[in-house]
């Protein structure tokens, strides 16, 4: 899933950041609510981690404008606020589900997957193309007599495929939707984590799955 953090604690940030990245997930961390904001209104997500103060908007106020836009991502929010009429006053804004801190991580991610399942792009939890399977949860993936540990960013790129099937995808598609924002990738950053990804798949014999369209992108098909 692609989720945008927002959390002003740098020391809270770059932790739960990482938590959600090693799962499997495209996090956009910010700290600011009037940049979240901005980003909102760029991109679209699965998810929206919201902490309830933030600075120039809060996280309240950005949970009510996206209810307000007619989006429907789940949104957690996240905060220090812990009496029934906060936690009230947080669902009534849209919220779909309440974390108060300090934030376990173990239940962050849980909650994470919880609200994934609510998320209008869900398709379950494996993703499959053939006889190729894609086991999310576990970041693992399976043909025939063969199942293979995937990087997040290899899970991430073969997810993105897999949820595009014979589509040709550009390399710009691509990039948008596999880096965080603010964060661009190397030149040779692409092609690199597709050799990577061949190689991981050669050992379930899918390697030529991955096909490459010259001057274009990547599309991924079925093959004998």
């Amino acid at each position: 899933m692609r989720i945008l953090l927002v959390e002003d604690d740098q020391a809270q940030l770059e932790p739960l950041q990482t938590a959600l990245s090693q799962a499997g997930h495209i996090v956009d961390g910010i700290e600011d609510g009037a940049i979240a904001q901005w980003v909102i209104s760029q991109r679209d997500y699965d998810l929206l981690i919201l902490d309830w103060l933030l600075p120039q908007i809060s996280g309240l106020d950005l949970c009510r404008q996206y209810r307000q836009a007619g989006k429907k991502a789940p949104i957690l929010m996240l905060t220090a606020k812990d009496t029934t009429i906060d936690k009230v006053i947080g669902l009534d804004a849209g919220a779909d589900d309440y974390l108060v801190k300090p934030t376990d991580v173990f239940e962050l991610l849980a909650r994470v997957r919880a609200l994934g399942r609510r998320s209008p792009q869900w398709q379950g939890e494996t993703l499959q193309l053939a006889d190729l399977q894609l086991h999310i949860s576990t970041l693992t993936v399976e043909r025939g007599q063969g199942i293979v540990e995937l990087s997040a960013r290899e899970f991430q790129l073969l997810e993105y495929l897999m949820r595009h099937p014979r589509h040709v995808l550009s390399r710009d598609q691509i990039e948008q939707a596999l880096w965080q924002w603010g964060n661009e990738p190397e030149s040779n950053a692409m092609t690199t984590l597709v050799r990577r990804l061949r190689q991981r798949l050669q050992l379930v014999s899918a390697a030529d799955w991955i096909e490459t369209i010259y001057g274009i992108g990547y599309r991924i098909s079925p093959k004998n």
